[in-house]
């Protein structure tokens, strides 16, 4: 038997060497990249710091080894910790992403772009506190703003054409790629050990995406983009000693990722890499919802007032319907019992219920106290989903990148109420305008809750001036953070 498989060693491939080439020759110089990039900096820290009142999140964070203090290491927002960067990276990773309530990406995959803070941020701390420490300038956050737009644009690129949650696996695949190619530029690697360390990314066994889904719905959902993006910072610094890469980690028969975890099918691209993703990323801004509920919640949040302006409740309804698109039916559309409340955020039925019924929808209210209320799952069995294939196609036109919902409302007496559609949330690049006061208005909100005034106002000046922010060191920056 002769083997049929060619041992020479191949050339990278390309998707390899075009994520690489941009992270390391790529300019940025779109102001709007830039500015969306600070607003999303702020947004993902305050998500970070309202997180850290769960104590959920909170039993997760620290050093592996209590006690352990690492001298110049990474300090994590909102914390005491000062910790090495890759177990940094998981400590902020996994508190930004705690309440689903971070920025979010939707195409043929979705995800949550800034997930790659985790790393960005620990990585930029370290290496800034070492800096000073050894003589030398420190990094900026113009650095991590531009490592946050890079990430942004790999993450969100290949989320635009390729469906990893049709083959079952979670998105945190892209945050684990798009991590280490930018942590691998920020740690000085070469292009070959860059393209080394990416390719260890794509060689890991990727995460299922069962933890999102009936009846294996939980809180790894929570922590799934901390363990990804801190990864990331491992095997980039692993690649840093010269270790090896996989060149054909994609296309090589039989053992690559396309024939053992993509049925056999190449990677498409619909457009290059750029500054695009950033520009147009959205904001959750009004609901720690799932974001293919953000319309239907706001949907559901005028049903309350109407219902209130006509003397009914949620004991008269009979029916309520919602118009929707493909990838909510998909991924949120739910019956039977919610367990827990990672399996309440990811019910478009009890997304809906609660503020139908409390005309409100906050993390609170997906907890086990909230949750009890009869009225819920009363209501939840009462609400159907049903796909519109216009909604589904504005959701997948890169002009519109659409978000549709659309709740009917009918009671028990006959009557109903007139549909209601939200085609774009505020939180969407058609509705920034409205959104960004909002948006500012939330990390206030946020800041508020671990902070005293004082150190609330010092971050504020920082974070919503451009200038400032960009020429401030890293590790001053976050040294604002510390409790």
């Amino acid at each position: 038997m002769s083997a049929t498989i060619s041992n020479v060693r191949p050339q990278p491939d390309q998707v390899l060497v075009d994520i690489v080439d941009y992270v390391l020759d790529y300019q940025i110089d779109s102001a709007l990249a830039l500015e969306t990039a600070r607003n999303c900096l702020i947004d993902t820290l305050g998500c970070g710091l309202e997180a850290l009142e769960y104590p959920a999140c909170r039993k997760l964070l620290g050093p592996i080894v209590p006690g352990t203090v690492v001298p110049n290491g990474a300090k994590v927002p909102g914390t005491q910790f000062q910790l090495d960067p890759v177990q940094a990276a998981f400590n902020i990773g996994c508190m930004i992403r705690w309440l689903d309530f971070n920025d979010t990406w939707l195409a043929a995959e979705w995800g949550h772009p800034s997930d790659n803070l985790g790393g960005i941020l620990a990585v930029a701390d370290w290496l800034s506190r070492n800096a000073v420490a050894a003589g030398k300038p420190p990094l900026t956050m113009r650095a991590v703003l531009e490592g946050m737009i890079k990430a942004h644009e790999i993450q969100g690129c290949i989320a635009l054409e390729n469906s990893f949650n049709k083959v079952g696996l979670d998105h945190v695949v892209l945050v684990k790629i798009a991590s280490t190619a930018v942590v691998s530029q920020m740690l000085g690697l070469s292009r070959d050990e860059t393209i080394n360390a990416v390719s260890l990314a794509w060689v890991d066994g990727q995460s299922l995406r069962t933890y999102r889904h009936a009846p294996n719905t939980g809180s790894r959902k929570s922590w799934a983009a901390g363990d990804a993006t801190s990864r990331a910072v491992r095997l980039a610094l692993i690649a840093r000693t010269g270790e090896m890469g996989y060149p054909s980690v994609l296309t090589a028969p039989t053992w690559g990722f396309y024939d053992v975890l993509f049925k056999g099918q190449p990677f498409k691209f619909q457009r290059p890499y750029g500054s695009y993703v950033m520009e147009n990323v959205l904001f959750k801004i009004s609901f720690p919802a799932e974001f293919h509920s953000q319309t239907a919640v706001e949907c559901a949040m005028q049903i309350h007032d109407r219902l209130e302006a006509l003397g009914k409740t949620d004991a008269d309804i009979a029916k309520i319907t919602i118009r929707t698109h493909e990838a909510c039916i998909r991924i949120i559309d739910k019956k039977g019992p919610l367990d827990n409340p990672a399996d309440r955020d990811h019910c478009v039925q009890y997304m809906v219920a609660v503020p139908v019924i409390f005309g409100r929808l906050t993390a609170a209210d997906y907890e086990d106290g909230i949750a009890a209320d009869p009225r819920i799952d009363a209501l939840r069995d009462k609400i159907v989903c049903v796909e519109d294939p216009a909604f589904t196609a504005d959701y997948h036109d890169p002009e519109k990148r659409s978000i549709a919902n659309a709740l009917t409302v009918e009671f028990t007496d006959g009557t109903r109420l007139d549909e209601i559609v939200c085609e774009y949330p505020i939180g969407h690049k058609r509705r920034r305008k409205e959104g960004i006061p909002l948006l500012e208005a939330k990390f206030r909100t946020n800041l508020a809750r671990q902070f005293p005034a004082r150190q609330q106002q010092r971050i504020l000046d920082v974070s919503l001036d451009q200038k400032a922010l960009e020429a401030m060191p890293v590790h001053e920056y976050v040294d604002l953070y510390v409790i």
